[in-house]
């Protein structure tokens, strides 16, 4: 064991990232040895093979696909498929003196099949039904997300049989930490082991999201390559594929660990890799098409089990927090005096979110209870943060690493809760957590260094066992519940306290109050004029584009009335901002959905049922309510244009919380890209700078069908 900060060199294992992060793992030219792939055109003509069985092998290019085998694949249902799901199971059949199941599924030009060895049981039937109905049963008994973990593993092990099974979740930095585990008596236990975010590079990780299972029936059989004489087949993407060979980096991992054959399961919510069923065993082991499908209905109720919980604890969790809240402002007495009430609320304060101390900071006034560093820190801690933490609250679990201008003890103060009250001084409200120092369980040493000569191959790690370091500098973790309460108080607090300010002064200043509330009534009217003339000025800009548009060449009118519609985003926000008590705050959902309303409006009434839209409340600025219904307009916008070339169809814009900012994602069904937006070179560039302008990024993947175009950006 050694004792670590929370920030290590990077020398190797970021050197180990970035290399595997650059393997091209789905086009390995090769697949694994138990089954046979057939390449076909699109007028099933043999492309391209892999097999050692003599009857593929030596088929010659161009042999039509009905006169294989005797004409086994004459009745090949492909008419039938819906190509662009991954690979879907369409027949069975007798070759080779086994029983096959027949996958099929598109890359690029190509028609892909698959003969996997089938279960032995022969057709799917009651008893496997009523098996996987007690599989399912086990998760939903599970009394808390830790039992859900461990009865998960146990259900994953059962239905595949193999000798280890663990449940992986992804945690900061996308390393991953075991959090269930199921194991024969002789298999090494990795439950609570942390593993570092290089053991899965992220071409992995995105495979995983796009092909929810991956069998390594034996790691250490030959794999078969792919041949063929046309141009494309050396370069054929397997990602939807069920027998794609393995990186010959990952066996050596494989082989490291002590595993021979594996299967893994990924727990996807909301389009995002939470985590992995990983199943290890010492023998070689395959799954049957049966068991995978049914392995990937396991994990996706997983998944809603997962969420289930874990919304479940967050909501016990705010009405804990309410509850304490009504507690401490019972305790704000008759009058407005601050110190008087921190010196009797401090100790329900630090309880609220289980602060080791609590310090509140106005001026040259310092207020604290509990375990609190000296004043001249708790000056510069609120010095640092004041506006951080003014417009929402501010937290952090290691304060060393996130603000290190900031020399503070870490004993004492490693987490930090601040929020700022717009009080006449401001006052800096600051719950404090100590250090809790953490021993981390590694599977092997993420730290240890290797020896990278230029040309080299890349090693994996060699040792998987276990290895403990102590990080220091690090408090327990604010939850999402305790942030929202931080926030949610100071606004109470500044609600009440204006209160009784309004009710003393009330007696004492009604001349004052209704000369303040003549002057209101002039600056209401002055803002009315304001609207008013601002939005005349806008609509006469949209008249002057719809009449420069009647007569333009189309090419001219597109980009008149793309124009058009980018006003009608900037004038929402100015008409919202009119509307609402917080001149500099936009309610995201609210905004969205008249934008959307509008555009419905302005479309053919043939989209107007198409084009659907789902928001979570989000509170941004009006600059970044601008900028994000612009990119709203033009995504939406090019896919109207290009998804169903220039035809009605589905198109789906969401808005959600992602992490500690927000996730807008438009998609649609349609013909699809090679991964870019489209549309005009101004359009895209326009794209890119607002996303910029954001601070955010952007992503665009395959829905298959159609196109998901993300926007990543802080709140």
């Amino acid at each position: 064991m050694i004792e670590k900060n929370p920030v290590h060199g990077a020398s190797a294992s970021s050197l180990e990232l970035t290399a595997c992060d650059r393997e091209p793992i789905h086009i390995p030219g090769s697949i694994q040895s138990y089954g046979h792939l057939l390449i076909l055109d699109r007028d099933l003509l043999v492309k391209g093979v892999a097999s050692s069985e003599p009857g593929l092998a030596e088929i010659a290019p161009d042999t039509p696909l009905k006169a294989i085998l005797g004409g086994k694949f004459a009745d090949l249902p492909l008419g039938d498929m819906e190509f662009g799901t991954g690979a879907q199971a369409i027949q069975s059949l007798q070759a080779f003196e086994k029983h096959w199941d027949v996958l099929a599924y598109l890359s690029g030009p190509y028609v892909m099949l698959e003969l996997v060895p089938a279960s032995d049981s022969g057709q799917l039937d009651a008893k496997f039904l009523s098996r996987m109905q007690t599989l399912d049963s086990m998760l939903e008994r599970s009394a808390s997300l830790s039992d859900l973990y461990r009865n998960a593993a146990e259900a994953f092990r059962q239905l595949t049989g193999h000798a280890r099974v663990l449940v992986y979740r992804f945690i900061e930095g996308d390393a991953g930490v075991v959090v269930g585990e199921s194991r024969a008596a002789n298999s090494d236990s990795f439950m609570n082991h942390h593993f570092p975010a290089s053991d899965i590079p992220v071409q992995a990780r995105a495979l995983y999201v796009r092909n929810r299972i991956r069998v390594i029936a034996d790691a250490q059989s030959p794999v078969q390559p792919i041949t063929g004489e046309d141009p494309g087949i050396a370069t054929v993407d397997l990602s939807d594929s069920m027998l794609r060979s393995v990186s010959p980096i990952h066996l050596r991992y494989l082989g490291n660990m002590g595993v021979r054959s594996s299967a893994s399961m990924s727990i996807v919510q909301d389009g995002m890799l939470w985590g992995l069923i990983a199943c290890h065993d010492p023998e070689p082991r395959n799954l049957s098409v049966v068991t995978r499908l049914a392995c990937v209905s396991l994990a996706e109720n997983l998944s809603r089990q997962i969420r289930l919980r874990e919304e479940t604890l967050l909501y016990r969790e705010r009405i804990r927090l309410r509850s304490a809240e009504d507690a401490i402002m019972a305790k704000l007495g008759p009058e407005e005096d601050l110190p008087v009430f921190f010196a009797n609320a401090a100790p329900v304060l630090a309880d609220l979110v289980g602060a080791t101390g609590f310090a509140a900071i106005q001026g040259t006034e310092v207020f604290t209870h509990g375990e609190c560093p000296p004043p001249q820190d708790l000056r510069a801690i609120a010095d640092k943060l004041r506006e951080t933490a003014a417009a929402r609250p501010y937290a952090t679990s290691r304060l060393g690493v996130d603000q290190p201008g900031l020399t503070i003890r870490q004993d004492i103060a490693s987490g930090v809760l601040a929020a700022t009250m717009s009080t006449e001084i401001p006052t800096v409200l600051i719950w404090l957590r100590a250090e809790e120092l953490q021993m981390l369980t590694w599977a092997g040493n993420p730290h240890k260094d290797v020896t990278l000569k230029p040309g080299a191959e890349l090693e994996p790690r060699v040792s998987f066992e276990a290895w403990s370091e102590q990080v220091r500098g690090r408090s327990r973790t604010w939850s999402a519940g305790e942030i929202e309460a931080a926030g949610r108080l100071v606004r109470l607090l500044l609600e009440a306290r204006s209160s009784l300010r309004i009710r003393r002064l009330n007696a004492e200043l009604s001349l004052v109050i209704r000369e303040n509330e003549s002057l209101l009534r002039q600056k209401d009217f002055l803002l009315k004029e304001v609207n008013h003339r601002v939005q005349n000025s806008l609509s006469l800009v949209g008249s002057f584009l719809r009449l420069q548009a009647r007569g333009a060449q189309p090419d001219v009118r597109a980009q008149l009335e793309e124009a058009q519609g980018r006003l009608t985003a900037v004038s929402l926000v100015h008409r919202r901002l009119y509307q609402d008590d917080r001149a500099e705050i936009v309610d995201l959902s609210i905004y969205l959905d008249d934008l959307l309303r509008d555009m419905r409006s302005s479309l053919d009434a043939r989209w107007r049922t198409l084009i659907e839209g789902e928001f979570a409340p989000i509170l941004v600025s009006a600059d970044a309510a601008v900028t994000i219904g612009l990119l709203a307009n033009e995504i939406v916008a090019n896919a109207i244009k290009y998804a169903y070339l220039g035809e009605p169809g589905p198109i789906s814009i969401t808005l959600a919380t992602w992490r500690d900012g927000f996730r807008l994602q438009v998609t649609d069904r349609g013909v699809g890209s090679d991964g870019t937006v489209q549309g005009t070179g101004f359009g895209t560039r326009m794209i890119e700078a607002l996303a910029s302008q954001l601070g955010g990024t952007i992503s665009v993947e395959e829905n298959n069908p159609g196109l998901r175009v993300s926007i990543f950006g802080p709140i």
